[in-house]
């Protein structure tokens, strides 16, 4: 397979036809001013702000709109390449070079694995990168010090995207009361390739590993830009919400070391999570060998498998790894977390029920609509649907899938095109069963079913994970149109963004940026009305925002929607379109719901999809 260049601004699924991510200027500006412990150059770019690491020097830039010292490109750990591939990522070396390299430009992206049978429009697309490409970047208000630190992990379902993120808006509307650490991981085949003989001879899961290191350099570093070690909020977008879930579960929840106290879980991803051995990570991890010409036989004198992929050209890993990922069922990707029995020792179904996690306090969210776009759209028919069954859960026996035609409330009609598509309320009128502004029918009832499975009962378990002594956590949905799987990254990356809507935008800001800096979405309702006198806020005591912690007897998340305004429609394939609401007249709407009633029974449904996970495997 040929892989396709990605292109300079990663396509997401954003706004009206598939808005990009903002990126900052070619030409920064550059400012005197430097943050603490930072120290300045004595050349002609003297202003540009120079950190020391103790293993080598960076100089950034100062944004005098943001008012912000970005450092982009810093390292975090040597290359992994050669013998170094599917190893444990190694801290670089302390030196005494006293060379100064420049932190101007994006990293270079990780080889990108994309996902299978997924149009290019969407943008998960393989494509060329560079192994070498374990950097993070850093946004530090000039003069910060003991600031909290916002750690992000991207999403993108291990195999795609990188460190393209820019944080300058939400930290803006925040007062820059904060730090940002952006970082990469190893993707796709070269993050998570998984079998016995890998294991035997390096690690799998490596690229939860990388994450972890970066989490450590944090700790060993970031007073140098002005932060508190002690007070690292770590969040990320779908698997990198996901990859939150999977260092809070780190080592069985029991860590040596504090790491974080704070986690938010945007749209968490838990695709079926197998043994490292199983069989279906060790036919991939055939796969990609004969793909990369290491099956043996005269291509190769290596003595097994596993060395012949180490010392394999970097270009022929790279195909093999999006050939195999993009070889599996529609919006699915190949490489994947596996239970490796030392990092990662159990299901999220199996560990989050004995609240084994590190941390103190947890944001988790989902959107309205997750099914969307990662589900096959041509399921149309009665047929279709129980095909779809069969073939995405194979292990369920004949008890649970009569169980799960019941709770997903089956019949034998088949979808009707002409039917109206319009967002469910949520406790009244239609569900999410069969109906949504895309689709309706068994169409529908299989994207809620896929969003289920897949986000939003593994988010309700990260909830109920951290209620209880010790640990506090607050649930939200994104409901703002059109509410698709990854449409809520504008309200918090919004440089640039037209949609949602400016007062929205806020409000979601200073949500998160609230928890960040002190421990609680909780916000004033005027933040929450995002200034508007005729928004709709739940208010509790005297001028805040009413909204209780998640916990079993209390199980009440926000409902985080706009009404108003004008709708616009978007056609973005034959098979997918959505409606955008557009100022002027759009007013934020939020309301407190039950999550364990919400949408038809979301919540009965969620434990049947715990009770089954054994066969899923999740």
């Amino acid at each position: 397979m040929k892989l396709s260049r990605i292109p300079n601004r990663i396509l997401l699924l954003l706004t009206s036809t598939f808005a990009t991510l903002p990126t900052t200027p070619n030409t920064p500006a550059i400012s005197s001013i430097a943050p603490h412990d930072i120290t300045h150059g004595q050349s002609a770019s003297a202003a540009a702000p120079i950190v020391r690491l103790g293993y080598g020097s960076y100089q950034g830039y100062y944004d005098s709109e943001s008012r912000l010292n970005v450092f982009k490109g810093i390292r975090y750990a040597v290359p992994p390449i050669g013998k170094l591939r599917w190893q444990a990522p190694q801290s670089p070396a302390s030196s005494k070079n006293k060379t100064i390299i420049p932190a101007v430009l994006q990293p270079p992206l990780c080889p990108q694995s994309g996902a299978a049978q997924t149009p290019e429009i969407y943008g998960f697309n393989s494509g060329p990168g560079d192994e070498d490409c374990l950097f993070l970047n850093v946004y530090a208000p000039a003069q910060a010090k003991n600031l909290p630190v916002l750690f992000w992990i991207h999403g993108g379902g291990y195999g795609v995207f990188g460190a393209v993120y820019d944080p300058s808006q939400l930290m803006n509307t925040n007062d820059n009361g904060f730090i940002s650490v952006i970082i990469q991981y190893r993707l796709g085949a070269f993050g998570f390739l998984s079998s016995e003989e890998v294991k035997r001879n390096g690690h799998v899961n490596a690229g939860l590993l990388d994450q972890n290191l970066a989490l450590r350099w944090v700790q060993d570093h970031i007073e140098k830009f002005g932060g508190d070690p002690k007070k690292v909020t770590l969040a990320g977008e779908s698997a990198g919400a996901g990859a939150v879930m999977l260092q809070a579960m780190a080592y069985g929840g029991k860590r040596n070391e504090t790491l974080f106290d704070n986690l938010i879980a945007a749209s968490v991803y838990v695709a079926k999570q197998y043994n490292y051995n199983d069989l279906v990570p060790t036919q991939h991890y055939q796969a990609f060998a004969k793909a990369a010409g290491c099956t043996g036989g005269s291509n190769t004198t290596s003595s097994t498998i596993f060395d012949c992929l180490v010392s394999a050209d970097t270009a022929v890993l790279q195909n093999a790894s999006g050939t195999v990922s993009e070889s599996g069922e529609f919006g699915t990707f190949a490489f994947l977390p596996v239970t490796d029995g030392n990092f990662v020792q159990a299901a999220p179904s199996k560990q989050l029920l004995d609240k084994a996690v590190s941390g103190k306090r947890l944001l988790i969210g989902n959107n309205a609509n997750e099914g969307v776009p990662l589900t096959p759209p041509t399921i149309l028919t009665a047929n279709d649907f129980l095909s779809f069954v069969k073939t995405t859960f194979p292990s369920l026996t004949a008890t649970d899938k009569s169980r799960l035609l019941q709770i997903y409330q089956f019949d034998n009609s088949n979808t009707d095109l002409s039917a109206p598509l319009f967002d469910t309320l949520g406790n009244t009128g239609p569900t999410a069963l069969n109906q949504s502004e895309f689709a309706t029918g068994q169409k529908q009832r299989a994207y809620n079913l896929n969003a289920e499975v897949t986000f939003d009962c593994p988010g309700y378990w990260f909830a109920e994970a951290f209620s209880g002594p010790g640990k506090e956590s607050w649930k939200y949905q994104y409901s703002v149109t059109p509410a698709y799987h990854g449409a809520d990254l504008t309200a918090y990356f919004s440089v640039n963004a037209t949609t949602p809507t400016p007062d929205l935008i806020y409000a979601f800001q200073k949500i998160w940026g609230n928890f960040v800096m002190h421990n609680s979405p909780v916000i004033p309702t005027v933040e929450a009305s995002g200034n508007a006198t005729n928004a709709t806020v739940p208010r509790g005591h005297g001028n805040d925002l009413h909204w209780p912690t998640y916990s079993n007897r209390s199980n009440l998340q926000m409902n985080l929607n706009t009404t108003g305004g004008t709708v616009e429609s978007v056609f973005v394939t034959s098979d997918y379109s959505y409606d955008l609401r557009l100022d002027p007249g759009v007013t934020n709407d939020f309301r407190l719901v039950d999550a364990d009633t919400w949408e038809g029974g979301r919540g009965a449904r969620c434990q049947f999809w715990r009770e089954v996970a054994p066969r899923v495997p999740e």
